[in-house]
């Protein structure tokens, strides 16, 4: 019975896999499918006649490679920065005492409750005073910051224990060096996680991109897809817009490759022995 039950048990987690990794499989193959034998070939798992035309065409009709760049260059560094600002301010509310600590980090998590949309009016008035609307500075700033990074790297350092640093200090450590060379360090899987979250975020974003950019050279990826996609066209080119489709996946999956081995591991992996 127990045998029976591991065999059911897999069954269930393959099919399930199977039904999420197959859209994805189905995106690849029908990409270098040609457009007038998409529909007609949309149930073969292999096509004799594999063209790159799909991917040409779209590098020939859009700036694609701009797109792209602008994309990754603002993911990198807001990924970077929030990871940053919030390890340091996640570091300081679970080990420094200041005065109103709990008051900030009571403000702090209520702005996770406001709805993003919300924001975005009142950001776009403030980079307009500034002068940054069309800039990357425009794209980068309003992601450098926020709560759940904060909370997320403030509940992981609560988790530590504090003999560690206190042995530092002992050792002649100061507060920067027991972050950066004790507290950091074993930090990883959450420092992982919150640049998977923060990079696959920001990489997708939409709304804000759209709004705060008006050149062609400005433009992200999504709003530069979306925009081709809803120009004036005859047919629908879904041969192309498939080709699109993976350009904007591959990134996301390589990160999240990158980072996957730090998701489960243990907090004190490496740090104590017993």
């Amino acid at each position: 019975m127990r045998k029976f039950r591991i065999f059911l048990g897999y069954s269930v987690l393959i099919l399930i896999a199977i039904s999420m990794l197959y859209p994805f499989f189905a995106m690849i193959n029908l990409s270098f499918v040609d457009n007038s034998e998409i529909f007609s070939h949309a149930g073969r798992i292999f096509h004799p006649d594999m063209t790159l035309d799909n991917y040409k065409n779209v590098f020939n009709d859009i700036p694609l490679s701009l797109y792209f760049l602008n994309s990754l260059v603002v993911a990198l560094i807001t990924t970077i920065g929030q990871v940053i600002f919030a390890s340091l301010a996640g570091y300081a509310f679970a080990r420094m005492n200041f005065k109103y600590k709990n008051a900030l980090f009571l403000i702090i998590l209520i702005t996770m409750l406001i709805p993003p949309q919300v924001n975005i009016i009142p950001l776009f008035f403030l980079m307009r005073e500034l002068h940054l609307i069309d800039t990357y500075q425009a794209l980068i700033l309003p992601g450098l910051f926020g709560g759940f990074g904060i909370f997320l790297m403030r509940q992981y350092f609560l988790g530590l224990p504090k003999d560690l640093e206190e042995s530092a200090k002992i050792d002649g450590c100061n507060l920067f060096e027991s972050f950066f060379k004790i507290a950091l360090p074993l930090a990883l899987p959450a420092v992982a996680t919150l640049s998977i979250f923060t990079f696959v975020t920001t990489w997708n974003s939409f709304m804000w991109p759209l709004i705060v950019t008006n050149s062609e050279s400005m433009r992200t990826l999504p709003v530069g897809l979306a925009i081709y996609k809803g120009s004036f066209r005859e047919i629908t080119l879904w041969g192309e817009l498939l080709a699109c489709s993976v350009i904007c996946t591959v990134p996301v999956i390589g990160v999240f490759l990158l980072g996957k081995k730090y998701f489960i591991s243990d907090i004190l992996q490496g740090g104590v022995k017993e």
